[in-house]
């Protein structure tokens, strides 16, 4: 099987972690987030995936280039972005399979525990020309929403509800597909296609047969830093599956090259990177530390993402908060209410108290 992964999203809510890196390579327990998903991919069968990459495209191919993933790696660079039905349509140009093989879709900011192998199945039973992986979500108001019959078709694809009375399913894309591969060849070549809104309705209006397929799985939308810290928590303490993280699950991970004092605290699925150093009496917990980070003594970081060689000064407490790489927080700062402080900025002792309490 072949499969297409969308990863040329600049991750813009994600600022400013994705200055530099595009949001698919921040790393996720300890791996960028689409290492995870070629994993999954490669575990369900599949032997070739194509990236579509637009923002930042060469780190993709400077990162995977000459390891074993298990895969064939192909990159289908847009010049400029294409839409999601656009970007699928130019990684097609690399795909090999014939026109009524399946290709697997998916979204490059997406984490889940999908059984792949299962949507497949799905399709080929229906004989359908498009399987959509769809969720569950107990406040759908964020997603468009996709109702299906007691067969499993799909019977129309509304966008955001923003009335009660729109909600009539608590069933959203989950951002997964499994095309037959004449489908995506029939997706104007070189324009700026949306699938959401222009492939699936016009599908539908046509007559194709379009399924949803249910999985209750994990499933998370990596789209924001608390979500991002989340989904690297839930993949440490096993909530989350991830065949790279086979047998390493527990309360941390932390790399061997690190220091962390005796006294020190590291918990609630924490992944501390290598060469970080945590000093004594610091309390981690649920959050996310790169590589080259120092944690000060006293200090408290609690859901939060501290990036590469940044630091964090003694008796100082992030809640909530991003603090992109080379920056510094001296002691005695307090912040919270999802703070960022971007990249090489260095804010002084007891300067900032940004907390719940004002």
């Amino acid at each position: 099987m072949e499969a297409i992964l969308l990863v040329g999203g600049q991750g813009t809510r994600l600022r400013p972690l994705t200055i530099s890196t595009p949001k698919p390579m921040l790393p996720v327990a300890g791996f960028p987030c689409t290492s995870h998903q070629i994993a999954l991919a490669a575990s369900a069968g599949i032997d070739r995936i194509v990236l579509g990459t637009s923002y930042r495209a060469e780190v993709f191919e400077e990162y995977f280039s000459g390891q074993d993933l298990g895969v064939e790696i192909r990159y289908a660079v847009e010049s400029e972005p294409l839409g999601t039905g656009g970007a699928i349509r130019n990684a097609a140009e690399q795909l090999t399979c014939g026109p009524d093989d399946p290709v697997v879709i998916f979204n490059g900011d997406v984490l889940t525990g999908l059984d792949i192998s299962d949507l497949v199945s799905k399709w080929r039973e229906a004989r359908a020309d498009v399987a959509l992986y769809l969720t569950r979500v107990e406040d759908p108001r964020a997603y468009g929403l996709v109702p299906t019959d007691a067969a499993g078709r799909v019977l129309e694809f509304k966008e955001k509800p923003t009335t009660p009375e729109e909600i009539v399913t608590d069933q959203i894309n989950a951002g997964c597909y499994v095309f037959k591969r004449s489908v995506i060849d029939r997706i104007p070549a070189g324009q700026v296609v949306s699938v959401e809104r222009e492939t699936f309705p016009e599908l539908l209006s046509t007559g194709a047969t379009v399924i949803g397929v249910v999985d209750d799985g994990y499933w998370l939308d990596l789209g924001t830093p608390l979500a991002f810290a989340q989904g690297s928590a839930d993949l440490v303490r096993g909530i989350a599956p991830s065949p790279l993280l086979a047998g390493r699950t527990g309360d941390a991970v932390i790399h061997d090259s690190a220091v962390v004092h005796d006294t020190a605290i590291v918990s609630g699925g924490t992944y501390v990177g290598a060469h970080v150093v945590i000093g004594e009496n610091a309390i981690v917990d649920a959050s996310v530390i790169y590589d080259g980070v120092t944690i000060g003594s006293g200090a408290r970081v609690v859901r939060s993402i501290v990036s590469t060689n940044a630091s964090i000064g003694s008796q100082s407490s992030i809640t909530d908060t991003v603090i992109a790489e080379n920056a510094s927080l001296g002691a005695h700062n307090e912040l919270n209410f999802g703070a960022r402080v971007f990249p090489g900025a260095e804010i002084s002792d007891s300067a900032i108290r940004f907390s719940s309490d004002r």
